[in-house]
């Protein structure tokens, strides 16, 4: 089979202007960027405030595997297997990051004959969304620094004096406000800012990857430009002498921030290999975000579409969990179904640290054992009152005896089906199947709801993520991680929601219990606020907001050939 770079550049692409006018926007509701990609501007939600949503279908997982369980495959070939059933369908999935790409991740255009093409295009920088969100957070990183060095410098009625401004009296030691970059680069996890003179005061920092920052969440999580522009003056960047929060709009910068983050607030339009459209719009992890496309993305494609497929990150106790208690608590708009994905190798996976044989390798005992992940997944999406459609990914190793045992077990526990998926290897045709069930699952009654009230105190809405959402014995705070909960309760902040920082490898916080590990208890280490987002982030375990390069990083294959064309990407 060809490589996928190979696939997508062999695919004769429509004009970025057909598919627009497919999706039904007007021809002065988009800005092409060349042939493949438009800019959908945000005029076009105010024509479509009246029009009827469509269905909405979330594309989620079981445990991710080192193995890739092909979500993206999923999403991309259900759109394509519903375009190919004559349903009005598009696509919401997030901007990649430069940072797995380069690493060991490789790219998310999605895979074989279901694809967003051109995948290149979307890997790397597509319309610079992500380096915009750089630019706005680090240029609050600047002010603030700035700020600090002329408040030092000059002393508090002198600062007053020359630059009419009142001091803010920054707390170096209580600098919330980091710097981002689109890479993985573990040495800028900790550093010193502000040495040497004339360039103090010193204190400690240190970068994140920009798909953690609260801008980027903020940009997922924004209902338009006004939106936006208010939840940028609510962040939290510091605090003062006195306690007193120092947010971006006290700073002055926040203003500045909303005018970078401007254009990156519209959704990108491109195709997929069989000309469904799809919309690609920020990228916040799941592992330390919220892990889901945008809600502008969202709506405007609910009202142009009758079918609108989104992914959300990792497994369902990740980014399905943070879709349901923070995008669907933002936006007001639930799914109607949810798809999740697993194959014969993640579930052989699961089955038994012990087992070292090859998970290609037929072993029905072993995929027995595993099922019990799966089950797990089927129950979580189960308890939000979502009718789930299980599909098996299937690769070309995969024993028909152990799918056939598969599809049975699966249609005898509580998903509303399950189908076997060729996307990967056939294209729209191989998702027929699915996109079938998906339909008739979308007509199910609706019966939604959240796994807690957001009206109560944050202790319990953390204790019942634990408890309800992952079946943990309970919850363990760090002395640093209790006396922060008090204080954010205690300052008002107690109505947000929770947002769990940990592993996506496991259930639990510890990557290394596989399958459905029991008991556990969740220990938090500290709590990070992003009131502009509207969550509460709890750091549980050894969770990395800079991710390093491995030891053979994925740039090691990416090259340009003679022709210019990039050759290596995957």
């Amino acid at each position: 089979m060809l490589s996928d770079i190979e696939i997508s550049r062999q695919c004769e692409l429509q004009p970025i202007e057909n598919i627009a006018t497919k999706l039904g926007l007007m021809k002065d509701e988009f800005d092409s960027f060349g042939e493949t990609k438009a800019k959908v501007k945000l005029s076009s939600q105010r024509r479509l405030k009246n029009h009827a949503d469509g269905k909405l279908v979330i594309v989620t997982a079981v445990t991710p595997t080192p193995y890739g369980e092909g979500k993206t495959v999923t999403t991309i070939g259900l759109t394509q297997g519903l375009d190919a059933l004559g349903k009005k369908t598009c696509c919401c999935i997030r901007q990649p990051s430069m940072g797995p790409i380069f690493g060991v991740k490789g790219g998310a255009a999605g895979g074989g004959y279901a694809q967003v093409a051109p995948m290149e295009v979307l890997n790397l920088h597509l319309t610079g969304d992500i380096h915009a969100i750089s630019s706005a957070h680090n240029l609050a990183a600047a002010a603030l620094d700035a700020r600090l060095h002329h408040e030092s410098r000059l002393g508090a009625q002198a600062f007053t004096n020359q630059s009419g401004l009142e001091p803010l009296n920054i707390n170096t030691d209580r600098i919330f406000w980091r710097r981002v970059v689109d890479h993985n680069d573990r040495s800028l996890r900790q550093i010193e800012v502000g040495l040497g003179q004339p360039n103090g005061p010193e204190h400690a920092s240190g970068f994140d990857i920009t798909a953690s920052s609260e801008l980027m969440a903020i940009l997922a999580l924004s209902r338009s430009v006004e939106d936006m522009r208010v939840r940028v003056g609510r962040v939290v960047l510091a605090e003062s002498r006195d306690g007193e929060l120092i947010t971006a709009e006290k700073l002055g910068v926040a203003g500045a921030m909303a005018a970078i983050m401007l254009d990156a607030m519209a959704p990108t339009l491109m195709q997929t290999l069989s000309g469904a459209p799809c919309l690609i719009h920020a990228g916040p992890f799941a592992n330390i975000a919220h892990g889901n496309s945008s809600i502008i993305a969202d709506d405007i494609a609910l009202k142009l579409a009758d079918v609108v497929v989104t992914e959300a990150g990792f497994g369902s106790d990740m980014g399905f969990e943070k879709f349901c208690n923070i995008k669907v608590h933002q936006s007001g708009k639930s799914p109607d179904a949810a798809v999740l994905v697993t194959t014969l190798k993640a579930l052989k996976s699961h089955a038994s640290d012990q087992d070292n044989s090859d998970v290609t390798e037929p072993k029905q005992t072993r995929l027995e054992a595993g099922f019990a992940n799966l089950e797990w997944h089927i129950n979580n999406v189960s308890q939000y009152g979502v009718p789930v459609v299980v599909t098996i990914n299937r690769f070309e190793h995969d024993c028909p005896k152990e799918l056939a045992w598969l599809l049975q077990k699966v249609r005898a526990s509580k998903a509303f089906g399950c189908e076997i998926s060729d996307a990967f290897s056939q294209g729209a045709e191989g998702a027929k199947a699915l996109a079938d069930t998906v339909l008739a699952a979308c007509e199910q009654p609706q019966h939604f709801k959240f796994l807690y009230d957001h009206g109560l105190p944050l202790r319990e809405k953390l204790l019942t993520l634990a408890e309800v959402g992952l079946g943990a014995a309970g919850i363990e705070l760090s002395a640093m991680a209790t006396q922060q909960l008090e204080k954010l309760q205690a300052e008002g902040f107690g109505h947000l929601s929770i947002c769990l920082a940990k592993t996506p490898m496991s259930i639990s916080h510890d990557p290394t219990l596989k399958g459905v590990p029991n008991p556990f208890v969740i220990a938090v280490e500290k709590f990070t606020l992003n009131a502009g987002a509207g969550f509460i982030t709890a750091h549980a375990g050894k969770v990395m907001t800079m991710p390093g390069l491995g030891l053979k990083p994925a740039y090691l294959n990416i090259d340009i050939d003679n022709q210019g064309n990039i050759v290596g990407l995957a």
